[in-house]
């Protein structure tokens, strides 16, 4: 097996493509696991096979597990002695999730699922092995995945997500949250009796902004409400002494991209309290090894490790390591050891390609090192700039990326690429393929902004766009564009603007607000606020930000919604989305088609068949690139 993994090592130059590691695990001895592929650059292939490779302290590879030359693999968790590592195998083919255990050499299938599973975690006596798993799911889990169709009673049954248990020595899988209930996180108590978790009745797509946070026995009896936070939570974490539980709370738009201020609540029960209020920070991870919980926060343009101090009241940060990179890991951002000493994640940046690196605690400091050198031969492929200005009292921040070859004395294109979200953040990751590589390598900059609404600054700059979609937000990225201007050899006049999802929105929104930008591409946008409070799946989400429904109060919606200036569009404007978008329904995007070639605006409209809110298929990702770049060479170049 070492010998197949070097050829494919031996694969990985500048040509062939770029290795990739997700989802890095940390063993109390220091080896690391990953789950390890390697992707073709510039082929629209994101999905290769992978394998989970165990590296030592140093990098060395010590073994490579892929049992099943056609199944894909997940989440790989040690056990407390780091003797075994837990992971999912999943049979695609068959729509069958299967838990596996490696140890000493050999594999054990503990227990199947006809369904998804995912998130094994041991208890903390090694006994057990606990998963999330959906029995008979009808799609895959998140709201971005492509969603079921939508025939027969809509709405008489709901995928739910359940914490279930095995014995790690082998016995029956058994479920032990209930029935009802779509469980989005867990952890194990301390004591190993139960878990914390976060969770709603119902539909999981939809009821993730209204989750509350539960305690789930192990031995399966009902589930017990800890809290019911006003804002939306992430990573539960439980104190050693099993007392205490502390979350990251705050507005989030999305469940994958984490953010907020750092929230705790008695295990008991009570009203949750705000820890870090007025912090001009955004907490991204928690976790909880050792003594005192460790967090990676997003400090402007910075993530930054830190070991957090708490009391009854309040928490205070001392910055381990600080960095324009971003880290990324299994559980959370970095990988922690079980006393809370050794890190590890997969880091990366703008003009660095991912390596695994690893640290240890030398009193108060953190130094990551790479222990893997498999991308080293890849070259960046432009300059990134941190652009920071002022906008009506806010301090702005975006990156701005370049070039390498820029001929003195002439402006360039540029492409302002929104992100979605809007609680979100766009930060430093390497440009190995996609539209924002294809862009600078065909002579255009690419300036993706963080406007108010953001992660990075703190929870009142988040909310800052609330009830106000497209208004303070797009000002704060006009303005960025103006810095930018002064700073690079822009040409203001071949300026386009693309966005997916809120970026979508934004950029109907920008189109039929402003002229400053000569093409926009719009993906998986949002013309109609009305008509899509009553077709998307997650309706949930759309409360913290408008303040009521759409049947409330329809004035705000109407107002924020693009189509209601459609007649100021001027902006040739592409449109893509994908057919079974559950976040962002086809609808809107004919919506906005349809109205643009009324006012007799050129569009296009692209609608990809079979794929949710991320598209997946490499034809479809090829396709919607090829489409793009073509839209802004034919109207910027």
């Amino acid at each position: 097996m070492l010998l197949a993994l070097a050829a494919v090592l031996a694969a990985a130059t500048p040509d062939a493509g770029l290795h990739r590691f997700r989802e890095v695990a940390l063993s109390p001895a220091g080896e690391v696991a990953a789950v390890e592929s390697v992707v073709p650059i510039d082929t629209g292939a994101t999905d290769p096979h992978t394998a989970i490779v165990v590296r030592s302290a140093t990098g060395s590879i010590l073994r490579r597990i892929d049992p099943c030359p056609t199944c894909g693999y997940g989440a790989p968790a040690w056990s407390p002695d780091g003797a075994s590592i837990a992971f999912v195998v999943t049979d695609r083919a068959t729509s069958t999730a299967t838990l596996t255990v490696a140890s000493g050499g050999k594999l054990r299938s503990l227990a199947s699922v006809r369904g998804v599973a995912q998130t094994p975690r041991w208890s903390p006596d090694g006994k057990t092995i606990a998963l999330l798993a959906t029995e008979g799911a009808t799609k895959a889990t998140g709201a971005v995945e492509a969603g079921a169709a939508q025939v027969g009673e809509i709405g008489a049954a709901d995928d739910e997500q359940r914490i279930a248990v095995v014995p790690a020595a082998g016995g029956p899988l058994r479920m032990v949250s209930p029935s009802d209930t779509f469980v989005y996180e867990y952890d194990w108590t301390p004591d190993g009796r139960g878990f914390v978790a976060t969770a709603s009745k119902g539909n999981g797509d939809d009821n993730w902004w209204v989750a509350k946070l539960i305690a789930v026995d192990a031995g399966g009896s009902a589930a017990r409400v800890i809290a019911s936070p006003k804002t939306q939570l992430n990573l539960p974490r439980v104190s050693p002494d099993g007392k205490t539980v502390v979350y990251i709370g705050g507005l989030m738009s999305d469940f994958g991209p984490v953010g907020g201020d750092l929230y705790a609540v008695p295990f008991a029960g009570g009203t949750p309290v705000n820890l870090t209020p007025g912090m001009k920070a955004t907490v991204r991870s928690l976790a909880w090894k050792g003594a005192d919980p460790v967090a990676v926060r997003l400090v402007g343009d910075q993530n930054e490790i830190d070991r957090v101090a708490l009391t009854a009241t309040s928490a205070s940060f001392t910055p381990l390591w600080s960095s324009s990179a971003t880290p990324d890991a299994a559980d959370g951002d970095v990988a922690i050891s079980r006393d809370g000493t050794h890190f590890a994640a997969s880091i990366e940046d703008f003009e660095h390609a991912p390596e695994i690196a690893t640290g240890s605690l030398a009193g108060s400091t953190l130094a990551l090192t790479p222990i893997t050198r498999e991308n080293a031969a890849l070259g960046s492929n432009a300059v990134a700039t941190s652009i920071k200005w002022k906008n009506e009292g806010f301090n702005v921040q975006g990156w701005l990326l370049a070039p390498k070859t820029l001929v003195p004395g002439r402006k360039y294109p540029m492409i302002t690429i929104i992100h979605g979200g809007p609680s979100s953040a766009t930060t430093p990751s390497y440009l190995w393929n996609g539209t924002v590589r294809q862009l600078i390598e065909r002579g255009y900059y690419v300036f993706q902004p963080n406007p108010r609404g953001s992660y990075g600054q703190g929870e009142a700059f988040t909310r800052a766009n609330v009830r106000d979609f497209g208004g303070g937000d797009l000002r704060d990225i006009l303005a960025g564009v103006t810095a930018v201007e002064k700073a690079a050899p822009v040409d203001d006049k071949r300026l386009g603007v693309y966005g997916h999802s809120y970026g979508g929105f934004m950029t109907m929104w920008t189109v039929t607000h402003s002229t400053r930008f000569k093409a926009g591409v719009a993906g998986a946008g949002i013309a109609n606020w009305i008509s899509y409070y009553g077709q998307n799946g997650i309706d949930k989400w759309m409360i913290p930000f408008f303040g009521a429904s759409a049947y409330d109060d329809p004035a705000i919606y109407t107002k924020l919604s693009p189509l209601t200036t459609i007649k100021a569009a001027k902006t040739p404007t592409l449109i893509y989305v994908g057919e079974r978008d559950v976040e962002c329904p086809p609808a809107q995007s004919v919506e906005f088609w349809h109205a643009l070639k009324e006012v007799g605006v050129p569009t296009s409209l692209i609608i990809y068949a079979g794929e949710g809110h991320r598209i997946r298929k490499p034809e479809n990702i090829h396709d919607r690139e090829t489409r793009t770049i073509g839209w802004f060479d034919k109207y910027l170049k």
